[in-house]
């Protein structure tokens, strides 16, 4: 089960496309976060979500907003990926161990060893203020996160 809206964020610390750290906490007190779990990079559901990310990327990535996107493929896999699809914000790979941000944010499967399509709007505090979660097949509306950090 996700992790519910009004509850502290949990903090992580994960390897981004190119091997930096990030850490959820690195943005507390200064941006919100939309922190996007998708199951695999390559397919075909979550290349057009991170696409139309890219597309739209001034919404979800600025000075009050920054968006982190998390899978569990490898630091590499991301790499190509990101410069494939002209990718310009951060996939954070949770690799290894396993799935254990996907875990403690809940959207982990543990039958197909993957995040499911889990999207948490976090706020400047570290709280969570929205979330949705679709299953593997089901893309998100990208224009509820709009409405979401609107309302923070």
């Amino acid at each position: 089960m996700a992790i519910e809206v009004g509850s502290k964020a949990p903090d992580f610390e994960l390897k981004d496309n190119h091997g930096a750290t990030v850490r959820l906490s690195d943005f507390r007190g200064e941006k919100a976060v939309v922190l996007l779990f998708y199951p695999f990079a390559f397919t075909g559901v979550c290349t057009g979500e991170l696409c139309e990310l890219r597309d739209q990327l001034p919404r979800f990535q600025n000075d009050a907003v920054q968006l982190l996107a998390v899978s569990n493929d490898s630091v590499p896999t991301l790499r190509v990926f990101g410069e494939q699809e002209g990718l310009e914000y951060p996939l954070l790979s949770d690799f290894w161990p396993h799935g254990e941000t996907s875990r403690a944010y809940g959207v982990f499967d543990e039958d197909k060893g993957c995040a499911v399509r889990g999207t948490f709007v976090i706020d400047k505090d570290g709280i969570v203020r929205w979330s949705v979660v679709n299953g593997l097949p089901d893309a998100r509306d990208l224009n509820e996160y709009i409405k979401a950090l609107d309302s923070l």
